[in-house]
């Protein structure tokens, strides 16, 4: 295959992967894994994996507009799932933090959201899981970095 009937075939298929990926996550209405959307989902994994931060450190993070996180946070903080609190070194720095319930959801929808990716590579051996692991990360970091040098 030449290299732009690669690229063409690595984008649709991404172009599906999106789309199934969108559809396995809405499937089944009261599906844990669906007990946090995609945006509050991957706000407090950051905040459960790295600790409190400034909305403009999560914005960088997530590469978002520090508004659109605002507005996230604002929706995660009336569910009681994250919390605003003044920085201990300065009382002008706004840090948020995850509360006990929210990081209480982020470990059950991560638990099911891990258990449904076990279904569905069910028949993947261990070396076409590792790939897929790293190749993802490695598209994920390419693409961030696309993104981050085009703003």
């Amino acid at each position: 295959m030449s290299d732009q009937g690669e690229l063409e075939t690595i984008e649709m298929e991404v172009a599906l992967l999106m789309r199934r990926a969108e559809a396995t996550r809405r499937a089944g209405e009261q599906a844990p894994h669906r007990a946090l959307d995609r945006a509050a989902y991957l706000l407090l994994r950051r905040l459960a994996e790295h600790g409190p931060a400034q909305i403009n450190a999560l914005a960088e993070a997530l590469g978002l507009d520090g508004s659109t996180v605002t507005r996230q946070v604002s929706a995660l903080e009336r569910d009681g799932l994250v919390e605003r609190s003044k920085g201990p070194q300065d009382g002008r720095v706004i840090l948020v933090s995850p509360t006990p319930a929210g990081l209480a959801r982020v470990e059950s929808v991560r638990q099911a959201r891990v258990a449904l990716y076990e279904q569905i590579l069910a028949n993947w051996d261990d070396a076409d899981r590792t790939a897929l692991s790293r190749l993802l990360a490695r598209l994920n970091h390419d693409m961030d970095a696309v993104i981050r040098a085009r703003t």
